[in-house]
């Protein structure tokens, strides 16, 4: 079937033999806490996607990524909801290596040749929380940086091996300026306890992470700027395109994925199933043009607001193709097997992460009429 055909076979290209390994594992085992997808992942070269080939690593643009986050989210929903926090994490260190004569290129060898993971430390899952505030504070204790604080839910708590993480760093004068830390996993202080409830993207490992007085040397923090209207600096900026784009593709896989079984079982009129997959794959086509913006170099606040035109709008056709593809497969495809339920829930999880459409209309709207976009 020629529906995520290009998907699987760019999956296939970077990570070989992930996708049929995937498959041969029923859907609702790979989405159970364990399943067994994240060591998949990693053994299949995951963790070096977007990393340059120059050090080691697959060097995906943010095309190809973008296909792999399908192809994965259409076989496990919980895996590519997962790695997508590894990989954004991971496109900004790109980025601070290209621009840096720091260390960050012997952290990028690390991921690439020992597959290790990264989860991200940043305010996301909540709606109301603000994108850019910090879940966790440092203090100075002369030598190092103590960092303290909790993050959930934390996608990858227990397969990550670094975590990336936004700090409030306490200035001896009393301000605080905003940094990312890198940490390592095995870090003394650090911990991690039960969170996520939910049957739908349990897989993920989304549980609560706690950072307690955790040392954190100085060449491990990069410190960040707002300008005075709030506009972010450059990297966060990248760092936000690449999430709206990876996690649009994590959604719009799921729902490729339920538009397939509607085409393979042939339910509905040819209109219907063609309406479907025209939808789809006019998204898909849609993301793959705002990741190819991004692989041209557009990555700053017109790339952001493009990422974010990009991201509402295809929610909005998922929405409408999932209720529409469960209502074709029928009562009796939703009564056999969990999985049709499931995959309709997890679609839906595309709202919870933020910014909310809510929150970013004054910014999208003012990006209309000539001015930055300004997050809160």
């Amino acid at each position: 079937m020629r529906l995520l055909s290009q998907e699987r076979q760019t999956c296939e290209r970077f990570l070989p033999g992930l996708d049929g390994k995937l498959a041969a594992i029923p859907l609702l085992d790979l989405e159970s806490p364990g399943g067994g997808g994240i060591e998949l992942f990693r053994a299949a070269g995951g963790p070096g996607l977007l990393i340059p080939a120059k050090h080691n690593g697959g060097g995906a643009t943010a095309v190809d990524a973008v296909r792999v986050t399908r192809a994965l989210a259409a076989r496990s929903p919980s895996l590519a909801v997962a790695t997508t926090m590894h990989q954004f994490s991971l496109a900004s260190l790109v980025a601070l290596a290209e621009s840096s004569t720091g260390f960050e290129w012997m952290l990028l060898d690390g991921v690439a040749t020992d597959q290790r993971l990264m989860a991200s430390g940043f305010a996301e899952g909540r709606t109301s929380q603000g994108i850019l505030a910090p879940t966790m504070k440092g203090v100075w204790d002369g030598t190092n940086w103590r960092i303290s604080g909790r993050k959930q839910p934390c996608s990858l708590s227990r397969s990550m091996d670094l975590l990336t993480a936004s700090v409030a760093l306490e200035q001896p004068d009393g301000t605080t300026r905003t940094a990312i830390a890198m940490i390592p996993a095995a870090s003394p202080g650090i911990s991690v306890t039960p969170f996520w409830g939910s049957w739908a993207l349990a897989g993920a490992e989304s549980d609560t992470l706690i950072l307690d007085n955790v040392e954190v040397h100085p060449d491990l923090i990069v410190e960040l700027t707002i300008g005075l209207n709030g506009e972010l600096d450059d990297l966060q900026t990248l760092g936000f395109v690449w999430f709206e784009l990876l996690v649009t593709a994590c959604y719009l896989g799921v729902a490729m994925a339920l538009v397939e079984r509607v085409l393979t079982a042939e339910k509905g009129t040819p209109s219907e199933r063609l309406g479907l997959a025209m939808a789809v794959e006019g998204a898909a086509l849609t993301l793959d043009g705002a990741a190819r913006n991004l692989d041209e170099g557009d990555g700053g606040n017109d790339g952001l607001a493009r990422a974010l035109i990009t991201r509402f709008t295809i929610a909005d056709t998922i929405r409408s193709t999932v209720a529409t593809a469960v209502e074709l497969l029928g009562g009796m495809a939703f009564i056999r097997s969990s999985e049709v339920a499931y995959l309709s829930a997890a679609a839906h999880a595309i709202g919870f992460h933020p910014p909310s459409r809510h929150s970013s209309a004054d910014a999208l709207l003012g990006w209309f009429s000539g001015r930055p976009v300004v997050l809160d």
